[in-house]
């Protein structure tokens, strides 16, 4: 066969057809038609033996649920544990827990959400051998928790801890104080739920005979009403305690209920607290033998207590400090011996340490100028440790495998993106999740000694073939030099992109402690708004500035006292340096964020007026005064101590520099970032005489979402950028 050569015109001509067969996405498609759905796997439950696991399947025929135990080899159906269908009490079921024996299971119904972790509902007992299904409680209940010998579950009901003996029924009420926006036992008040990221504050020891709990005591802690608008003829309130920048905390106090004597001792450790929180406890492989951590409430100092509830004794085993802060984990792994692993920034990067039971250091598992991102576990029978970091750059996470001594350290994946494992109980297997900014989510059985892929399972092609139709930009990963630091960076550019013309830039970022933005992972919602803006004519560029995770402590921790200094600073020279690009008109440039980033776009534009020429903020806070205790004090200290740090980086001080166009959006039921933020900024602006556009959307939450919403939002907020931004596309 002879091969003919195309002139080179007629090969141009031909990818400019092409191009102009590609498909435009739509709004429609991103926020209604699920256009970019990607295939999931749920959460799975591995089975006690290693070899199963148990997964939550939902009948579309006739609404019921199942549990269906598969073989992790083959992911094969082995059989049907339970389904709903087979259950008089209840047609279908949203959750499940197994007993550590696997012989219960608790069911859960008709959950209703309270705060953003938390839920109430209706939970059943189901007996495995017998297929029995019991009733927890009639009034609903939060967080029932089996005994570790499944003989027992515990459960809050209004503020109260329970115990329920399901061989005989009986149930005790362990508390009986607790009382709405006054005294709450077992479950965390709001601030402890949204900035230390749990709701269940009890726990079994080993022997199921005592239960530790933490109470919270609000009666002090101002309260906080939002208007609800509903449907009725008069609108209702919620009222919750919310305790801002240094106002009164709830008091919290251990305590511990022995189930033999049926008392309650309150722990008292060996350290006088003026003002603290106790974000974790955790009960240790000895049964008497109660773990808690202790933070003072500028939080710059984390004690770890091993408390002896026999003897009524507390022995402070590791003492953290922090010129700056000291993060909270859920790493802290109690070894067979009583030993522990916990990690630690004490080096400059987040990475593994091993104790002994007395908090002496045994030895730094890991090291390096790369921080782990994620703890998987402790495999007892091989000794290793398996964790995830971003030895890999920053920008990637990888899953890797190192014995306990900190020696032959394995990297289990293989391929460069964002990695993440599921392991099975016994570790002997882990189902990977891998995407890239250019792969959209794959699943794979690995071999968690090797990491070698025993068995794909599930992929997206079918979306990739789909997303071949449409016009797709490359986001394309760089770093940029600003203010001394190299910076990560994306910039998606138009399909048609010519160095010769100039193009609008929109700036999107976050910026706040702890959030990274720039990660080579496959796309989110606002990755393809930002696609579809590119196909519009805009140049869109996100960058982590200083401040951000992943790049060391002190890179992270430079904010402290100054939230809103350096992330604006860093954000304004970035303007800057691309506004000289000659393929960049520096006359239209942009910026955009949610929560935090809208806080900082906000800053942005009253503060560098002859930079940006608009900015869209989503939920900001807008005064560090009116947002939480935790999160604010965490890095900026008390504001009666840091006065200058909260007033000269919060955008309501600096109206008077607006200058271009400012688009201001809020959710009325905002419970987090309170619509206070925005309502006193409007104020502040019209006193200031500037003109802005805002909009606020009724009964919406921190996420402003739900039926059209998002659909409306981000057609508001590309009417506006055509208006500002676009008027030369």
């Amino acid at each position: 066969m002879t091969h003919m050569k195309l002139p080179l015109y007629f090969c141009l001509f031909l990818a400019t057809i092409l191009s102009a067969q590609k498909k435009d996405i739509t709004l429609e498609d991103i926020w209604k038609n699920g256009t970019f759905r990607t295939e999931r796997m749920d959460v799975l439950h591995s089975m006690a033996n290693g070899q199963q696991y148990s997964f939550l399947n939902f009948n579309r025929q006739n609404g019921s649920t199942s549990i269906d135990i598969y073989n992790y080899k083959t992911f094969n159906k082995v059989n049907t544990l339970l389904s709903s269908a087979a259950l008089e009490a209840i047609p279908y079921f949203t959750d499940y827990t197994f007993s550590e024996n696997e012989k219960k299971i608790i069911l859960a119904t008709n959950e209703e959400a309270i705060y953003r972790r938390s839920a109430k509902g209706h939970y059943y007992i189901y007996n495995v051998a017998d297929e029995s299904l019991d009733l927890i409680s009639e009034e609903k209940i939060q967080e029932p928790t089996f005994s570790p010998d499944g003989k027992k579950v515990s459960f809050v009901r209004d503020n109260n801890l329970y115990v329920k003996d399901l061989i005989s029924n009986d149930i005790i009420k362990i508390t009986s104080d607790g009382k709405k926006n006054e005294i709450i036992n077992g479950i965390t008040d709001w601030v402890y739920e949204e900035e230390f990221a749990f709701v269940r504050a009890f726990d079994w020891n080993l022997d199921s005979n005592k239960i530790a709990f933490i109470r919270f005591d609000e009666t002090n802690v101002p309260e906080f009403s939002m208007d609800v608008y509903g449907s009725e003829l008069y609108q209702t309130q919620q009222v919750f305690k919310y305790p801002k920048a240094g106002e009164a905390n709830s008091i919290v106090s251990l305590h511990i209920y022995n189930l033999e004597t049926q008392k309650t001792k309150e722990v008292k450790v060996n350290k006088a607290y003026n003002d603290f929180y106790i974000p974790r406890i955790e009960w240790t492989n000895n049964p008497d033998v109660l773990s808690a951590q202790y933070i003072n409430r500028r939080q710059n100092e984390l004690d770890l207590w091993m408390i002896n509830a026999k003897t009524n004794t507390s022995n402070l085993v590791v003492a953290e400090k922090d010129e700056a802060f000291v993060n909270v984990t859920d790493n802290l792994t109690f070894l067979k011996d009583d030993s522990f692993l916990l990690t630690s920034e004490r080096d400059g990067y987040n990475h593994i340490y091993h104790y002994d039971k007395n908090g002496n250091l045994i030895n730094q598992v890991t090291k390096g100028n790369w921080e782990v991102t994620n703890y998987y576990g402790y495999d007892k029978s091989t000794k290793r440790i398996f964790y995830q970091s971003v030895e890999n750059g920053a920008i990637n996470r990888d899953v890797y495998s190192i014995k306990l001594n900190g020696r032959d350290k394995k990297r289990l994946t293989k391929t460069e993106g964002t990695n993440n494992a599921s392991f099975s109980a016994d570790f002997s297997y882990f189902i990977n999740t891998y995407s890239s900014a250019t792969t959209p989510p794959e699943y794979t059985l690995n071999s968690a000694v090797s990491g070698n892929i025993i068995k794909r399972i599930k992929d997206n092609a079918v979306l990739s073939q789909n997303l071949s139709d449409y016009k797709m930009s490359k986001k394309e990963f760089s770093t940029i030099r600003i203010n001394n630091n190299d910076l990560n960076m994306w910039m998606i550019k138009p399909a048609d992109f010519d160095q010769t013309k100039q193009y609008p830039l929109l700036m999107y970022q976050y910026s706040g402690p702890g959030s990274q933005e720039v990660v080579n992972q496959w796309n989110t919602a606002n990755d393809y708004w930002h696609q579809y803006l590119a196909q519009q004519g805009y140049l869109v560029v996100c960058v982590d500035g200083r401040g951000t995770p992943f790049m060391g402590a002190k890179f992270k921790k430079v904010i402290y006292k100054e939230l809103g200094k350096y992330e604006v600073e860093d954000q304004i020279a970035i303007a800057k340096q691309l506004g000289d690009l000659p393929y960049i008109d520096k006359e239209r440039i942009g910026i955009w964020g949610w929560s935090y980033g809208g806080f900082t776009s906000s800053n942005c534009l009253f503060k560098a007026n002859d930079v940006f020429k608009m900015a869209i903020a989503v939920a900001p806070v807008t005064n560090w005064r009116f947002y939480d205790s935790i999160y604010t004090e965490r890095f900026l200290g008390l504001p009666q101590e840091n006065a200058s740090g909260y007033d000269e980086n919060s955008p309501i001080n600096h109206v008077d520099k607006l200058k271009g166009d400012f688009l201001l959006v809020h959710g009325s039921a905002d419970d987090n970032v309170h619509l206070q933020n925005t309502m006193r900024l409007v104020e502040a602006l019209i006193q200031a005489n500037k003109q802005f556009d805002w909009a606020i959307y009724p009964d919406k939450n921190h996420g402003i979402y739900g039926g059209n919403t998002r659909l409306h939002l981000y057609q508001k907020m590309t009417n506006f950028l055509h208006e500002t931004l676009g008027d030369k596309i």
